[in-house]
């Protein structure tokens, strides 16, 4: 009887061991869940941007005034404090828009370029009036942002900044990474479109 019931103990744990390790296999092979919410707007530990995997360095709301307009995530190859470390990097970087309102491309595009002018100075501007221009006419060319929609705003290494709405490229990329760094500076210059998105968006947001 003692051998019996010794066999039947192993077994017993046997069974549960292999149940341990199909339990712990199933959870690793679960997707990551996200790392940050802002707001019901989530926002994943990674971001595959041209065969990379880069990191959510920070993530936070756009209010004006009270109203909430965009929740948003900056990607980077690593993380960085400093927005001069990030004009620095290499590799693929990645903004992160997901609308918390509508707003029509033209408000949009005007907020666009009143971030610009902020954070740029003439000199600079001139050097990438091209580009400023080409965003324009992607912005043109869609007749609203609406509540729910993802814009993603990424810098390609030899290729360029490419915009990416609800998963569907929005014209041509446009060359130059000092137009991305530019782009860059609208959420991180010395006068940020909103003052407490930039540190959330740096990583130092408590």
């Amino acid at each position: 009887m003692t051998s019996i019931s010794n066999t039947s103990f192993a077994r017993r744990l046997v069974v549960k061991g292999m149940m341990a390790g199909a339990l712990l296999a199933a959870a690793i092979s679960l997707p990551a869940q996200a790392s940050v919410d802002v707001s019901g707007y989530k926002f994943e530990d990674t971001a595959k941007v041209a065969g990379k995997d880069l990191k959510l360095n920070g993530a936070g709301m756009r209010t004006k005034l009270i109203i909430k307009v965009y929740a948003a995530g900056l990607y980077l190859p690593e993380k960085k404090t400093a927005t001069a470390d990030i004009m620095k990097l290499e590799g693929p970087r990645r903004v992160t828009l997901q609308m918390a309102r509508d707003i029509s491309s033209e408000d949009f595009g005007k907020a666009f370029m009143d971030g610009l002018n902020e954070n740029v100075d003439k000199a600079e501007k001139q050097k990438i009036v091209a580009q400023i221009g080409k965003m324009g006419e992607l912005f043109a060319s869609v007749d609203a942002l609406k509540k729910g929609d993802v814009l993603h705003l990424d810098w390609i290494p030899g290729t360029g900044t490419q915009a990416e709405l609800n998963g569907k490229k929005l014209g041509d990329p446009i060359p130059d990474i000092n137009f991305y760094n530019a782009i860059l500076r609208i959420w991180l210059g010395d006068k940020p479109v909103d003052r407490s998105l930039k540190p959330a968006l740096l990583g130092e947001a408590k």
